[in-house]
Parts: structure tokens; sequence; C-alpha cells
């Protein structure tokens, strides 16, 4: 194992931004930044030994310091969307930033993906770790308590990629961490995943409305193409979305999946790419999954002058469930106390199927 540390540029206020390589025994890596603790480049081997990054991603910094997509971002200090960008905890209620139609997403409108995060390398025999940090003061987007937070990448010589979660607050607040690579596993220039088989173990969704904001109600997925406890190949769930009233207003697959295994660490999905042979197994103690097709993405100047465009990759973003503060009904909390602990795993475990 090995760690390589670059300054990989500057942010707009001139601060330097680090990148962390961490390479295995077999030559696999990936590669971190301090700018938003995203991750940059997964690079793996198919059936026949042939590495190839399979995130979407940028060559250079000055993208990532953009509006980008989210693509590899650690996002907070609430991923997904809340109602209104309204809650209330212990008889207060908060109005956090609008930054999705009429409600709050990811964060808001300066998320934890757009800070800069101190970023502390730390080399082992067969697994090496880097831990990004950072303070998201007391009514930061209009959430409240100080949120001190920490996340730390680990990869090691089973081409397993974990990530753990960690906050600690000063008054009641919410947090719901999570990562938003976007995965192709032909390659991130492959154009599509299409042609990827996903199995995730839920048989339920949070229904939506039009606005994708849960009602609070769920989704039984039998019968429908949002049916993948078996797995499916993506591009005949994105042929039959006509069929699913759910998936119309998505234009796919952008949905938060209840997993059968609760909050216990557990497979929640997995996804294989047959002609590669590469595969790749997500396993975390959170209660649910979206799964995101990059249905409205288009984005130039990607990796290698790469053009991503509409289900040119797909998020598996572990989580609690969207608007989970507003409905007592959904599993969890993403309550967090002074006192508590926010600690929570997701492992991306990257496989080969011969």
């Amino acid at each position: 194992m090995s760690i390589k540390t670059v300054i990989w540029g500057k942010t707009e206020d001139g601060q330097d931004v680090r990148r962390f390589t961490l390479t295995n025994a077999s030559g696999a890596s990936v590669s971190a930044i301090e700018f938003g603790a995203i991750v940059t480049n997964i690079i793996v081997p198919d059936k026949n030994g042939k590495l190839a990054d399979v995130v979407l991603g940028f060559d250079t910094l000055d993208p990532y310091l953009k509006p980008h997509g989210c693509f590899g971002d650690t996002i907070g200090r609430y991923g997904n969307r809340i109602a209104r960008g309204s809650f209330t905890l212990d008889g207060v209620e908060y109005k956090l930033a609008i930054n999705n139609g009429p409600n709050h997403l990811h964060g808001g409108i300066k998320g934890f993906n757009a800070y800069l995060w101190e970023g502390t390398p730390v080399e082992g025999e067969h697994e090496d770790s880097v831990t990004f940090h950072r303070v998201s003061p007391d009514g930061e987007e209009n959430y409240p308590g100080t949120l001190d937070v920490s996340v730390t990448f680990t990869w090691n010589d089973d081409n397993d990629l974990i990530i753990r979660y960690q906050a600690t607050t000063d008054k009641p607040t919410l947090c719901n961490l999570t990562n938003h690579s976007y995965f192709n596993l032909a390659g991130h220039d492959h154009g599509t995943i299409r042609d990827h088989i996903v199995q995730i173990d839920a048989d339920v969704t949070t229904k939506v409305d039009s606005g994708l904001i849960p009602t609070g109600d769920y989704y039984p997925v039998n019968g429908t193409p949002l049916d993948l406890r078996y797995g499916a190949l993506i591009g005949d769930g994105l042929d039959r979305m006509n069929e699913c009233p759910q998936m119309v207003p998505a234009g796919g697959y952008d949905h938060n999946f209840v997993l059968c295994s609760g909050e216990n660490m557990a497979q929640a999905a997995y996804v294989v790419h047959e002609e590669s042979g590469r595969a790749m197994e997500v396993l975390t103690d959170q209660p649910a999954i979206q799964l995101y097709t990059a249905c409205t993405t288009y984005m130039e100047g990607g990796k290698d002058g790469m053009t991503y465009g509409q289900y040119s990759g797909l998020c598996l973003e572990t989580q609690h469930c969207p608007d989970s503060p507003n409905h007592s009904n959904f599993p969890g909390t993403t309550v967090l106390r002074p006192g508590e602990k926010y600690d929570t795993t997701t492992i991306y475990a990257f496989r080969v199927e011969e």
C-alpha cells in the first residue's frame, strides 16, 4: 500500500487543495481531494486485469470549484431533499436554504461539497486511509448547532472502499451524510449504464410526488421497473419507465429504496457490468439507499475530454430517507443531539466476475 499526496490546485481564495491517491498491492487506487472531500478517481481491474477509472469526474480541480452535478462529493449536512426546506425540532421550526425548486437538497446552496476540508493521511500495511475534517458552524445554511464532522476513506488490498462518517454537535440538529459518486463499471468513458445489472434489497421505495418529495407513504416495487430485488438490467427498466408513474417525473431512477436490513450492516446493493466482469457490492448500516441514474446529467469537460450525458453513471447514496424529519414513520432518526455521536459506515467493494 502507498499514499501519494500532491497539491492539486488552489481554491478561488488561494488556499492549496491536496489530492491523496491510495494505491494497493495490485495497483488499484482511489483518489480524493480536500475540496468537498470529493472522490475523484476509483481505478479497478476488469476480468482481464485491465485497469479503468469507474467514476465520473474531472482531470483538474477547477471544474470541481463550480457546480458539477455533485460528482464524487461528500454530501451534508443533509443528503437528499427536505420539503420546502422546513422542519421542526424540539418545538422550534427551522427554515433551511432553498436550492431545488421550493425544496432543500444536499445541504443547501453551499453544502459540505463546496468547502475546503483538512485531510490527514495514514499509511498501513494492507490498507491506507485519509480522514477529512471540517467544522460546520451554527447557522450554516440555517441548520442549528456547530457540527464537528469527519469522513474517512479507507482503501485496502481487497479493493474495498470503506467510508466512515462521524460527527458531534453542540445543539440538537440534523445529520445525514452520504457520498455522491457516479459509477460506471465499464469505465467513466463508456457513455451509459444501461448495460449494468443492479440488485437492491428493498421491497418498497418512499413514494414521491411530482417534485420527488416523499408523500409519507411507501410504494411497493413488486411488478414495477423499481423491483430490483433479484437484479435487473437498467436499460430494461428505463425502457419501461412509462409503466411506472413514480419513475416518470424523474425521467428514470431517482428513488429512495427502504432496505430490508434496516440499520444493520448488510449488503444493500450489487451492481454488475457483464462485459467487463466488474462488479460492485454496496454494504451499509444505513436504512435506505438512493439510486440515481444521471437522469438529467449533461456535463462537458470531463476526464479525457468526455461529455457526460443522460444515464452516463449511477449513484448509490446510502442514507436515511429523504424528508425524514417530517415523517415520523420513516425508519431511524436524523436528529443528532449533544453527547451523541453520528457514526456510520458504507463500503463500496469492487470485485470481478469471470
